[in-house]
Order: C-alpha cells, then sequence, then structure tokens
C-alpha cells in the first residue's frame, strides 16, 4: 500500500485515539468513578469505529493510557491531569453525547466540537449560589446532628466566610491540601467569634455550628468513589482516591485542630450528641436544603436538584428511624439510608435523564459522621496516659470510618446489581448500533496500515 495512505490512516487513527483519551480524562477531572470512565469510552471508541477486542484501556489516577493492537500492529496514547473538581453536570452530559453520537452518526469533527463544548462549560449555578448553598449545607449539618435551629445561624456563616477564603486560594493556585487546612481553621475561628459575639443564650448547642461549619470538606465523593473502584476491581485507582481522601481529613483535622487550640477550646467532643432534636418534618426540611446545597456545589444538573432533595429526605429518616428510633445504631441505619437512596436513585435516572451517581451522592453527603471523625481525631490529639481516653479516641475514628464505609456500600452495592439488571436493554440496543456501524464500514480495518 501507498506510503502516503498508510500515514494519513495512521493519522486517523491517532486522531481517535486522542478522541478517546479526551473524553476519559473529562471524566476524571470532573471526579468520575473508574467504571464509568471506561464504560463511556467504551461507547466512544464504538462510535469512532475501534473494535473491543483490539482495545486497551488502562485508568491509573491522573493518567489514562489506551492502546489498540492486533498481532501485527500496536498503537498507544496517553495522557495526563493533575486537576480534579467535583463536576456531576459534566458527568451527565458526556454521558448523554456518548449515547448521542453513536444515535445520530456524528461526525468525528462534530463530536470534538461537542466535547469541548462539555470542557468549556461554565456551571450551573453563579458564585454567590454554590456559597450561599454550601454554606446553608453546613447550617443543615448543625441541626441534623443535635444542634438547634438557632446553631444554624452561625454554622452557616461561618461557612460561607470559609468558602470565600476557599475560592479565592484556589483561584491563585495555592495547594490543594494547604487550602483545606486553611478553609477549616477559617470556618472555625469564625464560628468561634460568632459564638462570643452572639448573647450567651442565643442556642443551646453553640459547639454543632462550631464544628459543622466546614463539613463540605469532608472528601465524600472521593471515598465513595475509592469503593467503587475496590469492587470494581480498579484497585490501584481506588487505593490512589483512598491516599487522596485520607489527606484531605488530615488537612481539615489539622485546620480545625489549630483553630481550637488558638481559641483555648476544652475538649468538649466526649459528650457531644449526634441524636437529632428536631421532628421528622423539620429534619426532612433541613436534609432537603443540605442535599441541594451540596448538589450545587457538585454542579448537579439543575433539572436534577428535586430528586436529590427527595433522595436525601428518604435516606435521612430512614437512618435517623433505624438509629435513634429503633436502636438499631448509626452504622447499620447509615447502610439502610444510602442503600434506599442508591436504589431509588437508579428508578430515577430515565426521569431525570441523569446518571444514578449524579443523584444519590448528594443524597447521601448529609449523612457523612463529621462529628465523631473530629471527635476520634481531637481525642488523638489531646491524649493523655488514659487507656480509657485512647480507646474512646479510637472507637469514634472506628465508627466513623465504618459509617462512612456503610455509605459508601449503600451507594456502590445496589447499585451494581441493578445497573446489570436495567443496563441490558441499553446493551442490547448498543450491540445493535454497533452491528449497523460494522456494515456501514465505521470501523477500523488493520489492513489499511499494511
Amino acid at each position: 500500500m501507498n506510503n502516503d495512505i498508510v500515514t494519513k490512516n495512521t493519522k486517523s487513527l491517532h486522531r481517535k485515539l486522542n478522541i478517546l483519551l479526551r473524553t476519559g480524562m473529562v471524566l476524571m477531572e470532573s471526579a468520575a468513578d473508574t467504571n464509568r470512565i471506561v464504560r463511556n469510552m467504551q461507547r466512544v471508541a464504538a462510535f469512532l469505529g475501534l473494535e473491543e477486542r483490539y482495545l486497551h484501556i488502562d485508568v491509573l489516577y491522573g493518567t489514562i493510557k489506551v492502546n489498540y493492537s492486533d498481532e501485527t500492529h500496536s498503537f498507544s496514547r496517553f495522557m495526563h491531569s493533575d486537576k480534579y473538581t467535583i463536576n456531576m453536570n459534566v458527568l451527565s452530559a458526556v454521558s448523554r453525547l456518548s449515547w448521542r453520537a453513536i444515535r445520530e452518526d456524528y461526525s468525528i469533527k462534530q463530536f470534538e466540537r461537542e466535547l469541548n463544548k462539555i470542557r468549556k462549560m461554565k456551571p450551573q449555578y453563579p458564585a454567590w449560589a454554590v456559597t450561599l448553598g454550601t454554606s446553608l449545607g453546613c447550617g443543615g449539618f448543625s441541626v441534623l446532628f443535635g444542634g438547634d435551629w438557632a446553631s444554624f445561624v452561625p454554622a452557616t456563616i461561618a461557612g460561607a466566610v470559609a468558602y470565600v477564603v476557599r475560592f479565592f486560594m484556589l483561584k491563585r493556585g495555592f495547594n490543594f491540601y494547604m487550602v483545606t487546612a486553611m478553609t477549616s481553621f477559617v470556618a472555625t475561628l469564625t464560628a468561634w467569634l460568632l459564638f462570643l459575639a452572639l448573647p450567651t443564650n442565643f442556642t443551646d448547642y453553640p459547639y454543632h455550628s462550631f464544628l459543622c461549619c466546614c463539613l463540605y470538606l469532608v472528601p465524600g465523593v472521593a471515598l465513595i468513589n475509592f469503593l467503587d473502584d475496590m469492587l470494581d476491581n480498579y484497585l490501584h485507582v481506588g487505593l490512589a482516591r483512598f491516599a487522596n481522601g485520607v489527606l484531605q481529613i488530615a488537612s481539615m483535622a489539622f485546620g480545625i485542630i489549630l483553630a481550637v487550640s488558638v481559641c483555648s477550646v476544652d475538649n468538649f467532643l466526649k459528650d457531644l450528641s449526634m441524636a437529632p432534636n428536631i421532628s421528622y418534618g423539620e429534619a426532612a426540611i433541613v436534609t432537603a436544603i443540605s442535599a441541594m446545597g451540596f448538589g450545587m456545589n457538585f454542579n448537579v444538573p439543575r433539572h436534577s436538584l428535586p430528586a436529590v432533595a427527595i433522595l436525601g429526605i428518604l435516606g435521612m429518616l430512614l437512618r435517623n428511624v433505624l438509629a435513634f428510633d429503633l436502636n438499631v445504631g448509626l452504622i447499620l441505619g447509615s447502610l439502610a439510608g444510602a442503600s434506599l437512596i442508591s436504589l431509588v436513585a437508579v428508578r430515577l435516572v430515565h426521569h431525570t435523564r441523569t446518571p444514578n451517581h449524579v443523584i444519590s451522592i448528594p443524597g447521601v453527603i448529609p449523612m457523612v459522621p463529621g462529628i465523631l471523625m473530629y471527635r476520634g481525631i481531637f481525642g488523638f490529639v489531646h491524649l493523655g496516659n488514659d487507656v480509657q481516653e485512647f480507646m474512646g479516641a479510637f472507637s469514634n475514628l472506628l465508627n466513623a470510618a465504618l459509617i462512612v464505609l456503610c455509605l459508601s456500600i449503600g451507594v456502590a452495592i445496589p447499585n451494581i446489581f441493578a445497573r446489570r439488571w436495567i443496563a441490558f436493554s441499553r446493551k442490547q440496543e448498543l450491540h445493535r448500533l454497533i452491528e449497523d456501524r460494522r456494515r456501514r464500514g465505521k470501523f477500523v480495518d488493520f489492513s489499511l496500515f499494511d
């Protein structure tokens, strides 16, 4: 075959591999779990005419590699990025594009244009709305974890102040872990200053707002993705996500402990109750506020916010009934609540036109046990020679870890089973579309490179 033709075909294949890599990287940068990255890349590969049997996708943390080869040919590309943001709208948009491109027979140029639009897509919400929503979520945490409605106010104000600091520090390129530590320090310090400024009898639960004002920094998405990856056998990526989550928690704890030391606050965490002091109706309202607030922080599509609120309410109410009314415990209550959220989210996928993780994860976040994390870390920092204090601190950290694990399992395991059940028809449709494209000569032929 003419060398010019072979060179042209080689360039065309490299272009397709680069498009495939960019698709995967857009998902990775937006906090998609590895299974979602691979599934979307496989659909895009089918659109590009790349045979699944010749395609090899290797996902590492921050790096994606693709290889297209048979017994006599091999073409490889890889791409790396250090960018990481939680952007649920991008996950939803890429998923829709991967199906639309193959159904409507997009040209490669048309697909690239749409993908670039997604990469440059503006946030669903203005900065002030995200700040407000996130800070209201912090106020909601304070009420949900045992505070009263008065404690909602200082937690919200402190959360807003710290979020603004975080926004400008990230915009100026500061180290992410340093930003996390500084944000938690500013939030805790602001809550303490408000505690001094407000009347003594303003709230009966001042320390709840003191602790909940920066709970939006808890890496719930990273920890949920960690377990998803481990269950799907993407061990290296899962462990990297876990290490990243641990570093975020450590940075957050450092800022809080530094603020607590500056404020000379005693170890008040040992007896701080997490049992809610509000009715179920009030719990539903505040859960909806928190879930939608964090949904805005994660850039969930606007039309999906009501679903996020409903899922959050269902999960939280079930958790509270089991944990506090039936005395089953927070661990099993959290598992049941997260499982319910995941199962209902799977059923809402077609109604919301949104992947289930996009609406289930923000609904689960209000159940993250931040107070137990702080209580355990604070206990170890102020640990003396008392064995009982050591066991108390260890117990708090262990319970927090188990609850986070149960939240992750609740999101992941029902999703895995339900996804295999409801995805059968979609898989059949994909195979039909692939066979149609193969009949029309849309797939890469290795003989073109000889």
